[in-house]
């Protein structure tokens, strides 16, 4: 009997490793039908700063990234997907070194759940149909929400309101009207 649960739970285990360390080929459909590209196309598409954020859950530089001190009117999308993610209007100064903001421009395209990375409990942010990791959400923020959005620029990609339309983004440009 002992053997026979020994062998099981190597066989298990052989599964278990090799599901784990498998290289994703396959394009993955979301309920929304977004296809996320395969894990080659993301590491032709991203850099490896993009690809090691969003995929890995990895953490760029504070300070030393691209929209951390960014100060122009438009929005943030998923790298990966483009979902539309973070608005300039919610975009606030946080001191961290990464882009904040107290609220999602679409709250449907940003997924939150719970990691134990660095032991305690935190909110990681995540996009909705791409599943890229964009950062953490603290409870330290202004108002209305007393949210902050603490997000990886390398999960993001900026589109100034100028750009909107020509992005496919035009629903946005109303945000930016005096």
């Amino acid at each position: 009997m002992k053997k026979t649960i020994l062998v099981f739970a190597g066989i298990a285990s052989i599964f278990a490793m090799t599901t784990a360390f498998s290289n994703d080929t396959a394009s993955t459909k979301t309920s929304s039908g977004y296809i996320k590209p395969t894990d080659t196309e993301l590491k032709q598409k991203l850099t490896p700063l993009q690809y090691s954020v969003t995929q890995n859950e990895d953490t760029e530089q504070p300070f030393n990234n691209e929209y951390w001190d960014e100060k122009r009117d438009g929005i943030y999308v998923d790298v990966v997907s483009g979902e539309p993610l973070f608005s300039s209007t919610h975009k606030f100064k946080s001191g961290t070194g990464w882009p904040s903001f107290y609220k999602p421009l679409e709250t449907s395209n940003v997924a939150e759940k719970t990691d134990y990375i660095l032991i305690f409990p935190r909110t990681e942010v995540r996009s909705t149909n791409a599943d890229s990791h964009l950062g953490h959400v603290f409870s330290d923020g202004p108002e209305p929400t007393g949210l902050r959005y603490c997000i990886n620029s390398a999960s993001l990609r900026f589109i100034p309101k100028d750009k909107l339309k020509n992005e496919g983004y035009d629903k946005y440009a109303a945000l930016f009207e005096e």
